[in-house]
């Protein structure tokens, strides 16, 4: 007589913690620093940073005058592609998507990120209250403080954590190449379409994408240190899945 028996399911709790990248930690301190030293120096507008701010400011603006063909490009990938609003939409989907993965607390390390960003970067706004540039024949328009840039702080941590789960879920090289690129190139891009568009300073820019990575960093760091990794985002090991079997 055969006697078929199921076994017993693992019950649903995290594994043991991951480890976070050994170079979180020093990235994180890194961007601290250079965030706050960066705001100091647009707070007490420091000469040499501001005159390098209006030249390059002003040789943008410029050549933006002078091309409207590629203007017209820029206020499309600002306005639209690389808009605040369509990053948003990217981190709600991945939020939603680790969700019904079961990863809830990568989930909530996502989004919790993503707001912390947005509350940090209007208040940093209002307290730095730094003017936008101002041209007599502008070609884009925006309002607000202009420090940090929203749009390249939104991108930065958009698509550093997309790329930080991406890690975590342990891809293919070349599902991780891909995004490291698409991530890049979109970071890099949105910084130039707004320093194009005069509406940012080039140090609107980069205190953007210094305070961008930094809150990826610390949300990788958080994520580690308040708990378990979600089982699905590490690879599950051979045999570990449950199975019949058989007995005489």
């Amino acid at each position: 007589m055969t006697i078929v028996t199921m076994a017993p399911r693992s019950p649903l709790h995290d594994p043991p913690r991951a480890s976070p990248p050994r170079a979180a930690p020093t990235w994180a301190a890194a961007l601290a620093g250079l965030s706050a030293l960066l705001l100091t120096l647009v707070a007490v507008v420091w000469p040499p940073l501001a005159n390098w701010d209006a030249s390059v400011a002003v040789a943008a603006h410029e050549a933006a005058v002078g091309h409207p063909g590629a203007t017209r490009v820029n206020r499309v990938l600002s306005d639209w592609v690389w808009d605040p609003w369509t990053m948003r939409a990217v981190a709600a989907a991945a939020v939603l998507w680790l969700w019904w993965r079961g990863t809830t607390r990568l989930a909530v390390a996502v989004g919790g990120a993503c707001l912390a960003a947005a509350l940090v970067q209007q208040l940093l706004k209002a307290a730095v209250g730094r003017e936008r540039p101002e041209w007599p024949d502008p070609v884009d328009s925006a309002h607000f403080a202009a420090y940090p840039s929203g749009h390249a702080m939104t991108a930065t941590v958009t698509c550093g954590l997309v790329v930080w789960v991406l890690h975590l879920s342990r891809v293919g090289r070349p599902v991780l190449v891909s995004a490291w690129t698409v991530a890049a190139v979109s970071v890099a891009g949105v910084g130039a379409t707004r320093v194009w568009l005069g509406v940012h300073w080039p140090t609107d820019v980069l205190g953007g994408w210094l305070l961008g990575g930094l809150t990826v960093a610390l949300a990788a760091l958080v994520y580690d240190r308040a708990g378990t990794a979600d089982r699905s985002v590490r690879p599950a090991p051979p045999g570990s899945a449950g199975g019949a079997g058989s007995g005489a």
